[in-house]
């Protein structure tokens, strides 16, 4: 197994970071390195030009009108994205259902839906969780009825993440109570205009409107935005899975991270503490490991060995959980480096300006935000606790 680059994706990367370098508005830029807040036109803005390069759908295929990438061509895209400062972009369209309407999507469908995520147009939504059926999402009650050439739906959906921005939403709905509860489950596209659907703010702790409860009353959709066969949903359900926990692992976001909390520590003269440093290269270990993970994934897809391409999708949730912890922990750090600078979380003085500037122009303010905000990263996208159960049973074989 090689783990090094080749010459060709190293020069590959340059033309990436050329390319970002020149493209990436620095204010966006700017705003990411400090971890300040990003609004819906930050976020749409990046996705435009990624879109109008053709790379907003960077993991795409060239039938579909992506690059045609191989997965360490995409991991290069993504740390040097990640690196420049670049927002993540948003899963839910490019990452999470474009993939499903690809491999299980009619043509027409492909033809319809496509276009749209990849140019950055149109936002798509997730809904998957519901009060009570979150990590045992087999369990959800959200209801669609076939009444001829239309689905009637009724439900609720929560932690929908920026659903107050959605044009439309991918919806795992129940349509039979026969058998296992997953064999009665289906796939469907949902516009977020329809007549009866509610979008209703929840407000984490942290202060902000990042997720939302969506109301389905009555809601027609249109039986022509069903995926594939009815009843089969939880089938695609678990191919989006794969890619949405691989994302949330972040490697790159974590590296980056990394040099944020170093330059905090510098900044605030803890760095020469030899007990804090400890901490600082436990997780820089951590972070090299969590990349080794992944270049190992990539090595095998690389590889397109049969065993590498069963790996690849097995593992997925061990890059989560490592990942997810990862992140928790650097936040934690940085709150530490800056001590009682990072305790103060007034929106309203945010709003104004106040980012309590640090010793080397580093910001205390958006710190406590983003603790607060990683506190989840261990729950949504299939909780820690579950995802070594799902290990040690695909993985280790116990």
């Amino acid at each position: 197994m090689d783990l090094n680059f080749t010459p060709e994706e190293l020069a590959f990367r340059a033309q990436i970071r050329a390319w970002v370098a020149e493209n990436l508005p620095k204010d966006i830029s700017h705003k990411v390195h400090n971890a300040l807040r990003l609004s819906k036109d930050d976020m749409q803005r990046w996705a435009k030009v990624l879109g109008k390069k053709g790379w907003l759908g960077w993991g795409w295929p060239q039938q579909f009108g992506g690059p045609g990438w191989n997965a360490v061509q995409r991991h290069l895209f993504e740390e040097e994205c990640a690196l420049a400062g670049a927002p993540r972009v948003v899963p839910f369209g490019p990452v999470m259902v474009a993939p499903v309407i690809m491999a299980f999507g009619s043509p027409e469908q492909q033809q319809r839906f496509l276009p749209g995520i990849m140019s950055g147009e149109v936002w798509w939504s997730q809904g998957y969780s519901e009060p009570g059926s979150g990590s045992d999402l087999a369990s959800l009650k959200t209801r669609a009825e076939r009444r001829g050439d239309y689905y009637l739906v009724n439900g609720q959906k929560t932690w929908t993440t920026l659903g107050q921005y959605g044009d439309w939403i991918f919806c795992l709905v129940r349509t039979s109570n026969d058998g296992k509860p997953q064999t009665g489950i289906s796939f469907l596209l949902i516009d977020m205009k329809s007549p009866g659907i509610t979008v209703r703010p929840i407000i984490t702790m942290d202060g902000e409107h990042e997720v939302n409860e969506v109301f389905f009353d009555n809601v027609e959709v249109p039986a022509d935005q069903l995926i594939g066969e009815e009843n089969k949903g939880w089938t695609y359900a678990k191919h989006l899975l794969a890619h949405e926990r691989t994302n949330i692992a972040d490697v790159n976001r974590a590296k980056r991270e990394l040099e944020r909390l170093k330059r905090i520590a510098k900044a605030e003269g803890v760095y020469d503490d030899m007990r804090f440093r400890d901490e600082i290269a436990k997780l820089e270990v951590d972070v090299v490991a969590l990349e080794m993970m992944v270049l190992r994934v990539l090595s095998a897809e690389r590889s397109t060995s049969k065993e590498g391409g069963k790996q690849s999708l097995d593992v997925a949730g061990l890059l989560k959980i490592r990942g997810s912890e990862i992140q928790q922990r650097y936040t934690e750090l940085m709150m530490l480096a800056a001590g009682p600078a990072a305790v103060p979380f007034i929106h309203e003085a945010m709003e104004a300006g106040w980012q309590g500037d640090l010793a080397g122009g580093a910001l205390a303010a958006p710190l406590a935000t983003t603790y607060f905000n990683m506190r989840k990263t261990t729950i949504y996208g299939g909780s820690n606790e579950v995802q070594r159960n799902i290990v040690g049973q695909t993985v280790l074989g116990s």
